[in-house]
């Protein structure tokens, strides 16, 4: 934000993002869902409050910073310190260790889930419904694979997997996504060595019309039809037989892409925009947590255009 001595002024794509973020996250309700856990004033430091505390813990997701490196930025950066609603004229900024309870509480009590809950309730009394056909995609999150630490060791709850001829360590982050808007339903976090196909029931609502998936998940038609039973199996089938090529289902393969892909943008978001490419945290739990509010952010980010529209009428 600009001072009273600044002439020239221009608004960033961080300015725009905050913006809009700020007017399309559910912010009484996402309180709501903390507050019954959040300690209660007493004879001690009053807490923080907790709308504050959630902005803090999303300007972390959105711009993959550590409990430390927030507290960096938020004096450092007065567009996130408004955004985070803090006055450094009345108040200091929240420090780590504040950030780092607040972000155990979540964990401990698996609130990561019920935002994204939460957030796709609140899109569907916007008019944003999940249709009735899913895509099902995994992708590999990685772990630090060093053993240069205390214990002298890797994760024990991570794990290597072998995709095409690279070896990868961490874990997966399996998701069923609407094939019409694009919202993330369905999320499992798992170890890396999961297969992709282990998880799919798990991905799916019941009431799928068509379900689309690579070819990891072929050959699951039965495991569909026990969830959804009307739902028609439009995975990836194989195509290659030793030295033969099906050349007609190769080209049905590259038709159901045109559906199939959709579910890479909800990645790019994660990956790409928000910078999720690595574990932070030790233990699947606490980074599924946090995939779990970053699937509910991407959400409303995916929708803000629609969201803002419905907003303004």
């Amino acid at each position: 934000m600009a001072n009273g001595f600044e002439r020239y002024t221009k608004k960033t794509r961080r300015a725009a993002f905050l913006e809009e973020m700020e007017q399309v996250v559910p912010w009484s309700e996402l309180c709501s869902l903390v507050e019954p856990h959040y300690p209660k004033a007493g004879n001690g430091r009053r807490p923080v409050g907790i709308e504050r505390m959630l902005r803090i813990y999303f300007l972390q997701q959105w711009f993959n910073l550590s409990d430390p490196s927030v507290e960096e930025a938020l004096y450092d950066s007065p567009l996130m310190r408004h955004f985070a609603q803090i006055d450094l004229g009345n108040e200091p900024v929240p420090d780590e260790t504040t950030v780092c309870k607040f972000r155990h509480l979540l964990e401990e009590h698996n609130l990561g889930g019920a935002m994204l809950e939460t957030v796709n309730l609140h899109l569907e009394s916007r008019g944003i419904k999940i249709a009735t056909g899913t895509i099902v995609d995994a992708t590999i999150i990685h772990a630090p694979s060093s053993t240069k630490n205390a214990g002298r060791q890797r994760d024990p709850e991570m794990h290597q997997t072998k995709k095409g001829n690279p070896w990868y360590f961490g874990m997966k982050t399996h998701v069923g996504v609407d094939s019409k808007m694009k919202i993330i339903h369905s999320v499992v976090v798992t170890a890396a060595n999961i297969a992709d196909s282990a998880a799919l029931p798990d991905l799916l609502h019941g009431d799928e019309t068509k379900v689309w998936g690579d070819q990891s998940y072929r050959g699951q038609s039965a495991a569909i039809h026990d969830i959804a039973p009307r739902a028609q199996d439009l995975t990836h089938k194989r195509y290659r037989h030793k030295d033969r090529v099906d050349e007609v289902e190769r080209e049905k393969n590259r038709t159901k892409s045109h559906i199939r892909s959709r579910v890479e943008h909800v990645f790019a978001v994660i990956k790409l925009k928000f910078g999720y490419t690595k574990v932070r945290y030790r233990g699947i739990k606490k980074n599924a947590n946090q995939v779990f509010t970053l699937c509910a952010l991407s959400n409303l980010f995916l929708l803000r255009r629609r969201l803002l529209v419905t907003q303004g009428a």
